[in-house]
């Protein structure tokens, strides 16, 4: 028998409707409260409820309940946006509660649900499982155990073992969001992307999946090949292999045993390219102590075999010896090492101090042994000058070029070359000043023992002698270009900031925190739930179980600055 039936239900709350359009309908004697609709050469089953559609092989609809089931082929439709199918489902009139098994898969524009069981309130405009499910977006595929859609705003929101498998990287997070409109990914919680080339973690960020862009914060990283980014936030672009971080930067080069500091960086994988600004400081690890390397902005260039550091602007250095030893610190506008030859260059304006020495020139050239990573040789172009301080005044060595020689990271042999002119302040055993030596060569050769003076020879001695104090004027004692910088010695790693304004760090925001919306089963008790009797759902069903994640959020949508400055020197 076919027939359209249209069934009202007055209630005191409200009025609802259920219209069967197509099928043909017959009575059971086994089913008394059941019409039973079964499709036929029209089409199937064609069911209508307050905007809602469903279709199927075969429906069993209890007009006193205002409550159907239906079996085969089962196929949802709210509007133009939502499309569920199923081997099975029940839709409750009263409720506006559907609930699906079997295959059951859940469409919108930009994305499909595939699981085992779905329930979908209407009224909230949700639909939730906790059976596992598979949502396949346009780029990638998200796998759950627990998740929820929520019509309205496009939004799934996964709350346990998340995982987005995409064929450039995979994501796992315990708590996400993803807007399928957007393709946009919330992350909360202990959460990586892994690729081939990376490895990103943080534990609240947001991933484009689509666009294969980020930003993370709270305990963000980045692990690449050779190099480890830390920073309070990090943007991450897969598609130009870049990376930027925002304050208390570390990029550690694992190859290397370097470290570079700072409060903003940049990182070009594929260039294998780092620049850092705020405060930068670059640390190289030796066996012996490490060196210290400052300026404004430092960059590191090459392969992990070729690794260069450039330091631009104001730059710095520091490395403090054994327990015994003096440190050696200098100064300049710009710094250029080259960690496979073991050559550092200070450009422009450079200034040295190992231990009492102060060495200038045009350009100065220090030579690490690559075996033992000590300092090996000292090279000074042009205009070279060597000073230390006496009691009374200032020993002074300068000439064309300079070439001193380390012994355990002391200097103890220093050449000067071409146009070579000494003041030297002689004192005895009981470091009584004898006299003055004022002379000109074209080559001195200096020993040292302590960073001391402690003997000269001269080649090709042009004309000179030791002067008693009295007959050396003050106006002779000092050599042209003489200059004394001592206050500006670097005696601490400290001072590789010394005079150098703080950088004001931005405050870190931007990711915002997840949305707590309640559960999806509200908290009513069995007496009170309206389950049909025909129902093969039972109040547990409705209740939340005690191994569901809890939701998760934070009180405060900013990470605050907590380390203190001089971490930024360990």
């Amino acid at each position: 028998m076919q027939a359209q039936v249209n069934v009202i239900q007055q209630d005191t709350a409200k009025t609802t409707q259920v219209s069967v359009q197509s099928g043909y309908f017959e009575k059971k004697p086994e089913f008394p409260d059941a019409v039973i609709y079964t499709k036929d050469n029209s089409g199937q089953v064609y069911i209508v409820h307050e905007g809602v559609e469903m279709w199927c092989d075969q429906a069993y609809v209890y007009f006193k309940d205002n409550f159907v089931k239906a079996y085969g082929a089962v196929r949802i439709q709210q509007g133009d946006t939502v499309k569920m199918n199923s081997k099975y489902a029940e839709y409750n009139g009263n409720t506006s509660f559907a609930f699906a098994s079997g295959d059951v898969v859940l469409t919108e524009p930009q994305t499909t649900l595939k699981t085992d069981t779905l329930y979908f309130d209407r009224i909230k405009q949700q639909a939730y499982y906790r059976s596992g499910g598979t949502v396949r977006d346009t780029a990638s595929t998200l796998t759950s155990r627990i998740g929820r859609y929520y019509a309205e705003t496009k939004k799934y929101q996964f709350l346990s073992g998340v995982k987005i498998v995409n064929p450039k990287y995979t994501v796992k997070s315990p708590q996400l969001d993803f807007f399928s409109e957007t393709g946009g990914a919330y992350l909360y919680g202990e959460s990586t992307i892994e690729s081939e080339t990376s490895t990103v973690y943080c534990e609240r960020g947001y991933y484009d999946t689509r666009g294969d862009t980020g930003y993370f914060i709270k305990n963000s990283r980045i692990d690449y090949e050779n190099r480890i980014l830390f920073g309070d936030s990090i943007y991450f672009d897969r598609n130009q292999s870049f990376a930027s971080a925002t304050n208390n930067i570390k990029v550690l080069d694992t190859i290397n045993k370097s470290i570079i500091r700072g409060h903003y960086a940049e990182v070009f994988r594929a260039k294998d390219s780092v620049f850092i600004t705020k405060r930068a400081v670059a640390v190289t690890l030796q066996e012996a102590d490490s060196v210290y390397v400052h300026a404004d902005t430092l960059q590191v260039t090459g392969k992990p075999e070729n690794r260069i550091i450039k330091g631009f602007y104001k730059a710095r250095m520091f490395k403090r010896g054994l327990e015994a030893e003096e440190p050696t610190s200098g100064k300049c506008d710009s710094i250029f090492i080259d960690q496979k030859t073991g050559i550092t260059k200070l450009l422009r304006e450079p200034i040295l101090w190992s231990g009492e020495n102060q060495m200038t020139g045009d350009t100065i050239h220090i030579l690490n042994n690559k075996l033992t990573e000590e300092l090996d040789t000292l090279k000074v172009f042009n205009n070279a000058f060597l000073v230390q301080k006496d009691s009374t005044g200032y020993n002074q060595v300068s000439g064309q070029s300079l070439i001193g020689l380390f012994t355990n990271n002391q200097l103890d042999t220093v050449n000067i070359n071409k146009n070579s002119q000494v003041v030297y302040y002689f004192r005895n055993d009981k470091k009584e000043l004898v006299g003055i030596d004022k002379t000109t060569s074209s080559w001195i050769q200096l020993y040292l023992e302590e960073q001391k003076i402690i003997g000269m020879r001269f080649f090709n001695k042009v004309r000179g002698k030791v002067y008693p104090e009295s007959q050396l004027p003050e106006s002779a004692r000092l050599l042209p270009g003489f200059i004394w910088r001592g206050d500006e010695r670097l005696l601490k790693k400290s001072d590789l900031f010394k005079g150098k304004p703080k950088p004001i760090l931005p405050k870190i925001t931007g990711i915002p925190l997840p949305d707590d919306e309640g559960e999806f089963f509200d908290d009513i008790p069995e007496e009170d739930l309206i389950i049909p009797e025909a129902s093969k759902l039972s109040p547990k069903d409705f209740q939340k179980r005690e191994d569901d994640p809890v939701f998760t959020t934070f009180k405060k949508d900013s990470i605050p600055i907590q380390k203190k400055e001089k971490d930024n020197l360990k």
